[in-house]
């Protein structure tokens, strides 16, 4: 078996009383047109060109910060793939899986997020 990942998201942790100011500086900082869904208030999407990973803000309780999420069809194996690199899981949120690499960066493995993903993510062996 193989699975495939690839880059997927920019997300900018925003530890703010206002998430519409922070969609405001960052939007207006990148040029890109700031989206939100009345479903996930804590969420905002800057849009990007296509061909660009996403970028997203995230309202949060901890300090602000950036991290990445890595899009994949197979999250479990993806996961076991990091592991072997030296990053470790340290939990299973919703639909994601919170990893920290060696480095203490934390990231998310997320399934895929745009439509192009099969054409350009990256195949990895399964062993």
């Amino acid at each position: 078996m193989a699975h495939k990942s690839r880059l997927g998201v920019l997300v900018i942790d925003c530890e703010t009383e206002s998430l519409d100011d922070a969609a405001a500086f960052w939007s207006e900082t990148f040029g890109y047109r700031a989206e939100t869904d009345a479903k996930f208030p804590e969420y905002v999407n800057l849009v990007t060109p296509d061909g660009e990973p996403r970028m997203g803000l995230q309202a949060v309780s901890h300090e602000s910060r950036i991290h990445i999420d890595l899009e994949t069809d197979d999250k479990e194996a993806e996961a076991r793939r990091l592991e072997a690199l030296g990053a470790v899981r340290e939990a299973d949120v919703k639909n994601w899986i919170i990893m920290r690499a060696p480095t203490g960066h934390r990231f998310c493995l997320v399934g895929p997020q745009r439509s192009n993903f099969e054409k350009n993510a990256t195949t990895w062996s399964d062993a």
